[in-house]
């Protein structure tokens, strides 16, 4: 859909974009010390939002959806790597890796964050959040615009849960300022400090996965953090609509949905399967079961919290974490990957078919995906959307990890988990990723990640598809 005003709202999103680098400016009162890192927050954020005031005033110029939501996370990316790059440790390509591994809520990372002042840490931590909820989610809390139904949905958000996009975006904001205030402080209760306990908060509700330690969550060496962990990262990579569902007390009605029963026996499945191999591996059982729950999990919501080191892990759990990777979380949630939904209708075709060969021709069967309040039919369109997004998904997984492997020179396997990492924006690495990583080997990475999180499609419709 065109809009109208499409040059105007590029210098509305300029403006936020600009204003969202004000933000980390509130940590400075609580450590005084780094005030001498302001301007290089100031300096962009100001030119970013006289850059939008000037667009603002620009003729009218009609402009497509997914046109103006690629401008606006491309700018995004663009602008708040100059805080990075502005603090003098970082090459160019570095800053926009850590920018964009931000907003796409990947994670992965080339900063020593042991040493990175408390208002960069923020400033990741905070980048995540919003990358999580989106731009144009973030403008619409503000603005409405005229067409901002096909706006918002161009950003990947399929269900509009009130009977207005503004209702709708309030109340997602809403849901997710309480779980955000509530994580803090149960991470605080339980011993996280309360500053390491707001960033990580906001990083696994976002299924982004920024750590303010290099060891993450196993620095804390506490089940009651892994736990919270775990809460945080499972709501973060819930469908926002299911979300809704649960915030409001619908138990039944959010364990009736097809793609939380779908995690929940992947779950089950994979668990057992990477305790096993984790026990083969020379861990105890014990071991074995707390480290494939808490890894396993934060794969499949695609945060990338860890607990450990992967390096001695063996093989087959690695591939089932890479497995893991690829099918993602939830529709329409914080996570990346092919996505529970799609994967979930694939499965329920596949059965449908395999009953079919077994069965009389003249019986009639019918497949349904429930959505937690609503039931529907499972029909062709639903599963060659799925079945398209998957194989174009799989294609760029399999070019990505050749080029990576090839220009990175590590092995095969190291190079699927790496780019199985950026392309689901996951953030666990395997050693690949490093402050020496090559920048031509960031750029495949970059390129992974923006793909993941707008959804190829968005790209290829912003990029190719007539503005008739």
């Amino acid at each position: 859909m065109m809009h109208r005003e499409g040059i105007s709202v590029m210098g509305k999103m300029m403006i936020l974009e600009g204003s969202l680098l004000l933000v980390p400016l509130l940590v400075l009162p609580f450590y005084p010390k780094e005030i001498g890192f302001a301007w290089q927050f100031l300096l962009p954020a100001i030119v970013s939002i006289v850059l939008g005031m000037v667009v603002c005033r620009r003729q009218k110029s009609n402009m497509s959806s997914s046109r103006m939501v690629v401008f606006a996370w491309i700018y995004g990316f663009l602008i708040a790597a100059f805080p990075f790059w502005l603090y003098g440790n970082l090459t160019p390509v570095q800053a926009l890796f850590e920018s964009v591994s931000g907003f796409t809520t990947t994670g992965l990372s080339v900063l020593d964050v042991e040493r990175l002042p408390r208002i960069f840490l923020f400033y990741r931590g905070f980048l995540q959040y919003v990358g999580g909820l989106g731009f144009v989610m973030m403008m619409l809390l503000f603005i409405q615009e005229k067409d901002s139904v096909t706006l918002y949905q161009a950003e990947g958000h399929p269900d509009k849960l009130m009977p207005t996009i503004g209702k709708t975006v309030k109340v997602i904001v809403q849901m997710y300022g309480f779980f955000l205030i509530a994580g803090t402080i149960l991470y605080t209760i339980f011993g996280m400090s309360l500053f390491d306990s707001l960033v990580h908060s906001m990083c696994a509700l976002s299924t982004g996965g920024f750590s303010n330690r290099l060891d993450s969550i196993g620095y804390y060496n506490s089940i009651p953090v892994e736990w919270i962990t775990v809460l945080l990262m499972l709501i973060g990579t819930t469908n926002f609509s299911l979300l809704l569902l649960l915030f409001r007390g619908r138990i039944r009605d959010f364990l009736r949905s097809s793609e939380i029963r779908f995690m929940g026996g992947l779950t089950l499945i994979m668990v057992p399967v990477m305790t096993l191999f984790l026990v083969r591996g020379g861990n105890s059982f014990g071991q074995s079961t707390e480290l494939a729950f808490f890894n396993a999990f934060s794969a499949l919501s695609t945060t990338g919290y860890s607990t450990c080191s992967y390096s001695e892990w063996p093989q087959t759990a690695l591939a089932v974490m890479i497995l893991l990777m690829i099918i993602g979380g939830g529709i329409g949630s914080t996570a990346g990957g092919i996505k529970l939904g799609r994967v979930c209708r694939l499965m329920k075709h596949l059965v449908w078919n395999v009953k079919k060969k077994m069965i009389p021709d003249r019986t009639v069967t019918l497949t349904y995906y429930c959505k937690g309040t609503e039931k529907e039919l499972l029909d062709r369109t639903q599963v060659e959307e799925a079945s398209t997004y998957a194989q174009t998904y799989l294609l760029i997984y399999v070019v990505g990890t050749i080029s990576l492997t090839f220009f990175s020179g590590c092995t095969l396997l190291e190079g699927a988990f790496e780019f199985a990492s950026s392309l689901g924006t996951v953030g666990l690495s395997i050693g690949v990723t490093n402050a020496g990583t090559t920048s031509v080997c960031l750029l495949i990475e970059i390129i992974g990640m923006i793909l993941g999180r707008l959804e190829i499609f968005v790209l290829i419709q912003a990029f190719f598809k007539n503005r008739r």
